[in-house]
C-alpha cells in the first residue's frame, strides 16, 4: 500500500506531507478507494473485535459444558462423550478451511461473515420471535433440542410401575444436527473475523505495523475476557437452572455480536477479489503441477531457466529446489497457450510448502489443547468446589482458570516482556514469531506433567478414604490443585496460539489470509481428531477383558495420571521435531 509523502505544486515546489492518504489495495463499502483517517484502524477493529467476543462466548457457552451433557441428559460414558467432544470440536476447526477458500475466492470476507452470522442464528424463530443469521440457527435448534425432554417414561410390564428410557432417537439426531449446524456456521465465520480485523491496518504505515502486531495479542485478550464470562455465568445456568436456557443465552449473544458487527459496514476496509486476475489457488496448484511434468528436467535447464527470468533469492532457491522446475515449460515448447511460472508464483508456492512441517509439529499441542474442555473438566467434577457454603463452582467453570490467565498474561506480555525483548533482539516484535510458537509449546509439556501428578494425588487420596469405588461421592481434595495446570497451560496459549495466528496470517500470501488463519485453526481441529482417536484406541486396549481402562466412568478406578504423562512425552517429541524445522525456515520477504 503506497503511501505519497508529498505532492508537487504548480510552482514546482513540493508542499509538507500530507496527514491523510489514500490506502491502496482496499475500498469502502461502495468500491471506492478509502482515506486512512475515516477507515479502518483501531475504531474498525474494535467492533471486529467486540464481534469475536460475543461469537466465543456463544461457542464456548455450548463446548465448554458439552461433555457434562452428553454424560448427563444424554447418557453417554465419559470416553464416549469425550470423543463426540473432540469429533465435533475436530469438524468445527478443519471447517474454517471450506469457509476460508469461499472468502478468498468469491465472496471475500465481510459477505461471508454475514452469511456465517446468519447461518449461526437464523432459525432461533424457535426460542425467538423473529430471524436474526445462520450461526443462529444452530444454537437456537440447540436450544430447542434441550426443551425436550431427555428421559421418557415407559410402563414396564411385569410390575407396572413407570421406568425412564432415556433420551429418543429424534432427539439425539435433533441434538447432533443442532451441533454441526454451529460447527459448519463456524466455518465461515472463524478464519474471516480475525483476518478481516487486521486488514485494518495498512502493513506499510510505520504507526499502523506497529498496531497490527498488537492487534493479535489484544485479539485473544478479548476473546479470553468473553470466554471468561461464559464460563461463569452459562456453566451455572447450564447445570442449576436450565439446560435450554443455558444453549439460549449464546444465542442472543450472537444476535448482539451481529448487530454489532454491521454497525461498523461504512468504516470497514475491503480487500478489492480482482475477478480478472488469475486466483492464487490456481497460481500455487500450476506450479506444483508443472514441476511434476518436468520432474525429470536436468540442473543446467533450471540453472538456465533461473537465469532467464531473475534468479531466484540464494536461500530459497536451495530450499524446496524441485518446485524450481515450474520455471520451464512442459515439453520445452510454448506451443498451445503455455506459459512459464514466474518466479514470483515459484516463491509463493514455497511459502506455502514451508509451512506444512511447522503445521505437522504442532500437533502434538493440539492434542494437549483439547483436554482443557474433556478430562480436565470431568477430573475437577470429582474434586471439593464449594466456595462458600451453598455454592459450588461449576466443573465446567474451571476453564475459567485458563483464559483468566490468558486475560491477565496478555498485557503483560505485550506492554512489558516485548519492549525489554526488543532491547536485546532489535526486533518490533520483541521475539519471532516461531521462538513464541516454542516457548509456549515448552509450557504446555510442562502443564501435563503437572496433570499428571495432581491426578496422582487425587487417586491417592480417593483410595486412603475409601472411595474408590464410591465415584458419587466428592474426593476431599481442593479444585484449586488444578489450578497451576491451567494456568500454565493459559500463558503457553498466550505464545503459542497468538504465535501461530500472526505466523500464519504474515506467512501466506496476501490473498490468502483467510486460508492461512483456516490453516493454523484446522491445526487443532486435527489435533481434536487425534486425540479422539487416542482415547478411542487407549479405552480398547486398557479396558479389554473386564478391566477398567485409563477413562473409566468412574474416574477413581481410572489412570488419566498416565494419559497426561504420554501426552507430556508426544509433547517433548513434537517440540524436538519442530525445534528442527524451525531453525531451517525461511520467513516471507
Amino acid at each position: 500500500m503506497a503511501i505519497s509523502n508529498s505532492i508537487s505544486s504548480r510552482s514546482g515546489e513540493e508542499t509538507p506531507l500530507l496527514l491523510d492518504y489514500t490506502v491502496e489495495g482496499v475500498v469502502d463499502y461502495k468500491g471506492s478507494p478509502v482515506l486512512r483517517s475515516k477507515s479502518g484502524g483501531w475504531r474498525s477493529a474494535g467492533l471486529i473485535i467486540g464481534v469475536e467476543i460475543t461469537e466465543r462466548f456463544a461457542y464456548y457457552g455450548i463446548s465448554s459444558n458439552l461433555i457434562n451433557f452428553l454424560t448427563g441428559p444424554l447418557g453417554q460414558s465419559t470416553a464416549t462423550a469425550a470423543e463426540n467432544v473432540n469429533a465435533w470440536s475436530g469438524t468445527s476447526l478443519l471447517l474454517p478451511l471450506l469457509g476460508a477458500f469461499v472468502a478468498d475466492s468469491f465472496l471475500g470476507r465481510y459477505r461471508t461473515i454475514v452469511v456465517a452470522s446468519v447461518l449461526y442464528v437464523l432459525v432461533s424463530l424457535f426460542p425467538f420471535p423473529f430471524n436474526y443469521s445462520l450461526q443462529t440457527l444452530g444454537i437456537g435448534l440447540l436450544a430447542l433440542s434441550t426443551l425436550l425432554p431427555f428421559y421418557s417414561p415407559s410402563l414396564n410390564q411385569i410390575n407396572k410401575t413407570t421406568i425412564s428410557t432415556g433420551p429418543s432417537q429424534f432427539q439425539v439426531v435433533l441434538f447432533f444436527f443442532s451441533l454441526y449446524l454451529v460447527a459448519f456456521a463456524q466455518g465461515g465465520h472463524k478464519p474471516c473475523v480475525q483476518a478481516f480485523g487486521a486488514d485494518q491496518f495498512n502493513g506499510e504505515d510505520p504507526e499502523e505495523s506497529k498496531a497490527k502486531s498488537s492487534f493479535f495479542n489484544w485479539w485473544y485478550f478479548g476473546l479470553n475476557s468473553g470466554t471468561v464470562v461464559t464460563y461463569f455465568t452459562v456453566s451455572y445456568i447450564q447445570e442449576n437452572l436450565s439446560w435450554a436456557l443455558g444453549f439460549g443465552v449464546p444465542c442472543i449473544a450472537m444476535i448482539i455480536g451481529f448487530i454489532v458487527f454491521l454497525a461498523g459496514t461504512r468504516t470497514y476496509r475491503y480487500t478489492n477479489i480482482k475477478q480478472d486476475e488469475k486466483s492464487p489457488f490456481l497460481r500455487i496448484s500450476t506450479v506444483f503441477i508443472t514441476a511434476i511434468r518436468n520432474w525429470r528436467t536436468d540442473s543446467s535447464a533450471i540453472a538456465t531457466e533461473e537465469e532467464s527470468h531473475g534468479r531466484l533469492p540464494q536461500q530459497s532457491s536451495v530450499q524446496f529446489k524441485f518446485l524450481n522446475k515450474a520455471l520451464i515449460v512442459p515439453n520445452g515448447s510454448k506451443e498451445d497457450g503455455k506459459t512459464y511460472c514466474s518466479v514470483a508464483e515459484v516463491e509463493e508456492a514455497k511459502a506455502v510448502l514451508r509451512l506444512v512441517p511447522i503445521w505437522g509439529t504442532c500437533l502434538a499441542y493440539a492434542i494437549v489443547f483439547a483436554q482443557s474442555s474433556t478430562f480436565f473438566t470431568k477430573q475437577g467434577a470429582t474434586m471439593k468446589r464449594t466456595i462458600v457454603p451453598g455454592f459450588e463452582i461449576p466443573a465446567a467453570s474451571l476453564q475459567s482458570f485458563l483464559s483468566l490467565a490468558i486475560v491477565l498474561f496478555v498485557p503483560i506480555y505485550d506492554r512489558f516482556l516485548v519492549p525489554v525483548a526488543r532491547v536485546f533482539t532489535r526486533k518490533p516484535s520483541g521475539i519471532t514469531m516461531l521462538q513464541r510458537i516454542g516457548t509456549g509449546m515448552v509450557l504446555s509439556a510442562l502443564s501435563m506433567v503437572v496433570s499428571a501428578v495432581v491426578e496422582t494425588k487425587r487417586l491417592k487420596i480417593a483410595q486412603e478414604y475409601d472411595l474408590v469405588d464410591r465415584p458419587s461421592v466428592t474426593v476431599p481434595i481442593s479444585v484449586w490443585w488444578l489450578l497451576p495446570q491451567y494456568v500454565m497451560f493459559g500463558i503457553a496459549d498466550v505464545f503459542t496460539m497468538v504465535g501461530l495466528q500472526e505466523f500464519f496470517y504474515d506467512q501466506v500470501p496476501n490473498e490468502l489470509r483467510s486460508i492461512g488463519l483456516a490453516l493454523y485453526l484446522s491445526i487443532f481441529g486435527a489435533g481434536s481428531f487425534l486425540s479422539s482417536f487416542l482415547v478411542s484406541a487407549i479405552d480398547e486396549v486398557t479396558g479389554g477383558s473386564g478391566q477398567d481402562s485409563w477413562f473409566a466412568t468412574n474416574l477413581n478406578r481410572g489412570h488419566l495420571d498416565y494419559f497426561y504423562w504420554l501426552l507430556a512425552v508426544l509433547s517433548a517429541f513434537g517440540f524436538g521435531a519442530y525445534l528442527y524445522f524451525a531453525r531451517s525456515y525461511i520467513y516471507k520477504v
